[in-house]
């Protein structure tokens, strides 16, 4: 599970059935201190997150574990909005 940063979304006009009514938004991982690292992904949204919201999200095969159908091609998926970090 990682933390991130929602910085926009992702506006497709076809996609797979199974994730077609599923938003994709525009992810920057952050480190422990809320700084940005790596590279930006594509996550699938699960929680309604929007524009700013800090969100945890995991990657890989378990990406795809919180959506409908379990077998997607999702390599990222919020699972989360983060209320506050202490």
């Amino acid at each position: 599970m990682q933390l991130g940063r929602v910085t926009g979304k992702v506006v497709a006009t076809r996609k797979l059935d199974s994730i077609a009514n599923l938003k994709m938004l525009i992810v920057q991982p952050l480190d422990q201190d809320k700084r940005p690292m790596g590279k930006e992904t594509v996550a699938i949204d699960t929680v309604q997150a929007g524009q700013g919201d800090t969100v945890f999200f995991v990657t890989g095969r378990e990406a795809s574990f919180p959506l409908p159908e379990a077998f997607n091609p999702v390599d990222a998926t919020i699972i989360g909005i983060v209320d506050s970090i202490d």
